[in-house]
């Protein structure tokens, strides 16, 4: 994800998680999918507080970031933002009103904010991240926003099936808000990704190319129904 996750770019996936039936699709969303396909796990989502920051910094301060696009550049620069301001820096993980800056592409160029928020990966520490944005009243996402979700795991929590988790337990927030469906990308040869993505219900869309300010790359658009959503 870039910054705050426009892109929304499903970077990090998980290996099959082995289960007697196959997940389906239209039953449902959130924690009924969660305990069919993952059973209980330590891992869940919390809202960014001061309490869960400091294992956040010492994440970014290894080199990790959820931008998998400007890599430990958005590290850092997301540190000098805690170091200038962790209040302030915190309040932007929520911004359900689209309040915050303008957020620079990986080409250089700004575009505005739309609504959205952040969900950290917790199981007594971090473990990575993932976010949700939307337009009110559409399913369509501006072209720069390549998806409604994007997650990010760190290299030492992966392999549990926490990017599965995520994403599962992020689906009872996106039907909350009226979506009948929400869509993620990733690249045709992130098979991890894609397979995480399939086991929460996401089924291919369509192939498409990226935006040139993202290199005008091919992607693969998957969508997982919301069923109850408007």
């Amino acid at each position: 994800m870039v910054d705050d996750g426009l892109t929304v770019h499903a970077k990090i996936g998980d290996p099959p998680v082995t289960r007697p039936n196959p997940l389906p699709l239209h039953r449902g969303c959130g924690r009924d999918r969660l305990e069919n396909t993952l059973g209980s796990t330590a891992m869940h989502l919390v809202r960014p507080t001061a309490e869960h920051l400091s294992s956040y910094i010492a994440a970014l301060e290894s080199g990790w970031s959820a931008d998998n696009v400007r890599g430990s550049a958005a590290a850092r620069e997301e540190l000098e933002r805690i170091r200038a301001d962790a209040s302030a820096f915190l309040a932007t993980m929520e911004d359900r009103e689209a309040k915050g800056p303008p957020v620079a592409l990986p080409d250089g160029t700004f575009v505005n904010r739309i609504p959205g928020f952040r969900r950290w990966l917790w199981d007594g520490e971090f473990c990575g991240s993932i976010g949700f944005r939307w337009q009110p009243g559409t399913t369509e996402l501006p072209p720069h926003c390549l998806g409604h979700v994007g997650y990010a795991v760190v290299p030492w929590k992966q392999r549990k099936g926490y990017a599965t988790s995520a994403l599962l337990a992020m689906l009872p927030e996106a039907q909350a808000v009226g979506l009948p469906f929400i869509e993620l990308t990733t690249d045709p040869d992130n098979f991890a990704s894609q397979r995480v993505i399939e086991k929460a219900g996401g089924v291919l869309f369509e192939r498409f190319v990226k935006p040139s300010q993202f290199g005008s790359a091919p992607g693969l658009r998957y969508r997982i129904s919301l069923a109850g959503g408007a």
